[in-house]
């Protein structure tokens, strides 16, 4: 019985996008090729889990899984002389990992030129700055949370505001536990209604499924989704003002704000490549990074200039300390913000797409598929894959959905849209955000310290779904 839970498990997990390569004409689902698949991306998931323990990145193992699983169906399609579908089938899914990748990449550039020129770090120190009460800042940072991970990756986000939280109030320990659950839940909720908030919701404007402008009617429910455990979470914090360490000064770099307009300008051409000429959406990203790049051509060849204005104004001043950051400014690089991008991230999203376009072509994705969606109704299959991607990551999950392309309404689709970017909330291993605060807090914020706090987000996540049926029925 336990073998059959945990192939379900397994087979849930494994499926490629919507618009990935169908099952191939040679079927593997009772063969021994295709339950050593299942078994070598079991074990791979499995040491994907346990990153934090054994410290293995998680990129590792489906690389390794991707590259057998991709061998073995090569060569079954070898032996039956028509290696040339397998061959299609595996480029297919790799076109569409690539376009992935590049938008992913071009924006994460833009938040790592965005990060280094300090706008975040501009933002948290004009926060810490205010000596808010311990409440307020509970609901700055949860709400700062939402809105930036509607266009920022949602690690990055709730890093940022768990910086702050630190800053503020690094002796109250009950504090950072109950904040931190709270930027968790904001940074996932926040992730939901915008195509760039999360992968799982990028993929799903890609796919055509939903169309960009589509996305904003799941507003209010994510709103509802972060406020309604916020509001029973604040009760239990006490409204003393906090008391920040104000001794750091910073100044936010040349061309920052001017950045934050050029990726504003890359999100609408990506959107116009897409709505209006109907091309893929990377096609606009890449555009932008061609902006970033001739600006950032524009501040190295403009630093001298600047360099002498700030230094004869620094000298008429007598300023010693501005002539010493002076000497120790670096040029702008481009390619040293690409080189920062999360590349274990981005590599073990190629994984886990090449396993489960594997297994998929092997034929297990209309076996999940028909057990899923033929015997269950859309709002109870949608609110499990919300469950699920509590305890396994969303990414997969969300594939498995796409995959499966079952008949459903748009209302259905930005259901599970909806849920799979929330359930990751429900426990603190549920999402990258709750993992890294884990590691970033050390041990402070906690699993058992989110589990206590479940009950109200489930509350939330159950308000979510309500409202949603309640104004885009």
């Amino acid at each position: 019985m336990f073998k059959k839970i945990l192939l379900i498990l397994s087979l849930f997990c494994i499926s490629t996008s919507s618009w990935a390569a169908g099952p191939g004409s040679i079927d593997l689902t009772n063969s021994i090729f295709g339950l050593t698949a299942i078994i070598l991306f079991s074990i791979a998931y499995v040491l994907v889990i346990g990153e934090d323990v054994i410290h293995l990145r998680k990129s590792k193992p489906v690389l390794v899984a991707a590259g057998i699983i991709w061998l073995i169906i090569g060569w079954v399609y070898t032996q039956h002389g028509v290696p040339i579908e397998a061959e299609e089938a595996f480029n297919h899914n790799l076109l569409e990992y690539a376009q992935l990748l590049l938008f992913l990449l071009v924006a994460m550039t833009y938040i790592n030129a965005m990060e280094e020129r300090g706008i975040f770090d501009g933002l948290r120190l004009w926060m810490v700055s205010k000596g808010l009460s311990l409440r307020s800042l509970f609901w700055l940072t949860g709400v700062l949370a939402f809105a930036i991970s509607s266009f920022a990756n949602n690690l990055t986000t709730a890093m940022l505001m768990c910086a702050i939280i630190l800053k503020v109030a690094s002796n109250d320990k009950k504090f950072i536990n109950i904040a931190c659950i709270n930027i968790v839940v904001a940074a996932n909720a926040g992730g939901v209604f915008s195509p760039f908030g999360d992968i799982t919701t990028l993929m799903i404007w890609q796919s055509g499924l939903v169309k960009f402008e589509q996305f904003i009617v799941l507003f209010i429910p994510s709103l509802v989704n972060f406020l309604v455990p916020a509001i029973i979470m604040s009760f239990f914090i006490s409204n003393e003002k906090s008391t920040p360490d104000v001794s750091e000064t910073f100044k936010i770099k040349r061309g920052a704000k001017r950045i934050v307009a050029l990726f504003i300008l890359t999100i609408a051409t990506a959107v116009l490549c897409h709505s209006v000429v109907n091309m893929p959406p990377v096609l606009g990203m890449m555009m932008g990074l061609g902006y970033l790049k001739f600006f950032g051509f524009y501040l190295r060849m403009s630093l001298p200039r600047s360099l002498d204005k700030k230094r004869n104004k620094a000298e008429a001043e007598n300023d010693s300390e501005e002539l010493k950051k002076l000497g120790n400014i670096i040029p702008f690089d481009i390619f040293d913000k690409i080189a920062r991008a999360e590349w274990d991230t981005l590599l073990f999203f190629y994984g886990v797409v090449m396993c489960v376009g594997g297994l998929g072509f092997m034929g297990y994705l209309s076996l999940v598929s028909e057990a899923l969606y033929s015997n269950w109704s859309p709002t109870y299959a949608n609110i499990a894959v919300g469950v699920l991607s509590a305890i396994v990551d969303n990414i997969p999950v969300v594939f498995a959905v796409l995959s499966m392309n079952p008949a459903m309404d748009l209302q259905q689709w930005l259901l599970v849209t909806m849920t799979a970017g929330v359930g990751g909330s429900l426990l603190s291993i549920g999402s990258a955000a709750g993992v890294a605060l884990m590691g970033q807090t050390k041990g402070v914020y906690s699993f058992i310290g989110h589990l206590k706090w479940s009950w109200a987000i489930a509350l939330g996540y159950a308000a979510s779904i309500a409202v949603h049926f309640l104004i885009n029925g």
